[in-house]
């Protein structure tokens, strides 16, 4: 009996452990997750080591181009050059022949590439008028500024679509060639006041003043000026009364700089002569060529100025004459 009562209590003090499935499932997901933890923030690390470095790699190259762009304005950066004569040339050439029924010759081309090419950097080119030229003078000037003045907002629209690295302006004419006669006496009435030769046209009240533009045009030297807009062809056309007003008003109150080259085409009309006479003066007068172009160089002067030309319109008027019979 003892016996038998010892193996039952030997049996009774033998423990069993069992373990279950779930806590062996457990102990695994547990080690998984922890794997996978520590994988992410191992790759978010490396990352934003690459990635920092690289943007340090970047900042000391901006800032090297940077220290190397102002090492090079101190000491007098070198001017890109021009565009070589013989691609002027060409470009010229193959303008001056196209079969367009209105466009320059190549000796007007000439005379204004010319201007362009001896311009210094950066030139300032503002056109009145979008012609079959338009894009010849922004290759002509590619390293400087090139804007034009448009009459026709649909066709400036248009126009600037199709070429976005041109700017275009559009304006409203509120002129016809019919009442020149009638504007520049006003004009001669008010040359004191509202039509002085050297204001802000942005606030100027003369109705010859195109005071419409954006108002840094205003604020912008212009080294060269061409007049061939708006249509100037029959009364009821607007005529270039305002332009060339205008042109004569922006070479005379630069800021900097002495002079200003202004070109007016179509010069065998009468608005473009008396007012190119009038407001640009015969004394300015260097060539015309072939009736068509003429070639003033305008000086600014100062603001308590009020006389367009230092002679007498009709001493200036004979001077532009005989340079036009002499040209």
């Amino acid at each position: 009996m003892k016996s038998n009562n010892n193996n039952n209590n030997g049996n009774g003090n033998t423990k069993l452990i069992l373990l279950h499935p779930y806590i062996q499932k457990q102990g695994t997901s547990n080690r998984v997750w922890l794997l996978a933890v520590l994988t992410f923030f191992t790759v978010a690390f490396l990352l934003t080591l690459i990635y920092t470095r690289d943007a340090l790699v970047r900042s000391e190259g901006t800032v090297a181009a940077g220290g190397g762009a102002a090492a090079a304005a101190s000491a007098g950066a070198a001017v890109p050059p021009p565009l070589p004569t013989s691609v002027i040339s060409t470009l010229v050439h193959y303008a001056s022949r196209s079969n367009e029924s209105f466009h320059m010759t190549h000796p007007e081309l000439k005379s204004i590439s010319d201007v362009l090419r001896k311009c210094s950097h950066p030139c300032n080119f503002l056109v009145f008028g979008l012609t079959h030229e338009t894009l010849l003078w922004k290759a002509l000037n590619y390293h400087g500024r090139t804007v034009v003045v448009e009459e026709n907002r649909y066709y400036a629209a248009y126009f600037e679509e199709l070429h976005p690295d041109i700017d275009v302006f559009d304006v409203q004419y509120t002129t016809r060639a019919g009442e020149m006669d009638e504007l520049l006496a006003s004009a001669r009435e008010l040359a004191r006041q509202e039509c002085r030769p050297v204001q802000n046209l942005l606030f100027s009240e003369c109705r010859l003043a195109i005071n419409d533009l954006p108002n840094h045009m205003y604020d912008v030297d212009w080294d060269v000026i061409l007049v061939d807009g708006p249509r100037g062809e029959g009364t009821e056309a607007p005529g270039r009364m305002m332009s060339i007003f205008t042109a004569g008003v922006l070479a005379r109150s630069k800021k900097v700089g002495g002079k200003t080259h202004v070109f007016v085409h179509d010069y065998y009309r009468d608005v473009e002569q008396i007012c190119g006479d009038e407001f640009l003066c015969g004394e300015n007068l260097v060539e015309a060529i072939n009736g068509m172009l003429a070639h003033f160089v305008v000086e600014r002067m100062e603001k308590d100025s009020f006389q367009f030309c230092r002679e007498q319109n009709g001493t200036a008027a004979a001077a532009a004459a005989a340079a036009r019979s002499g040209l």
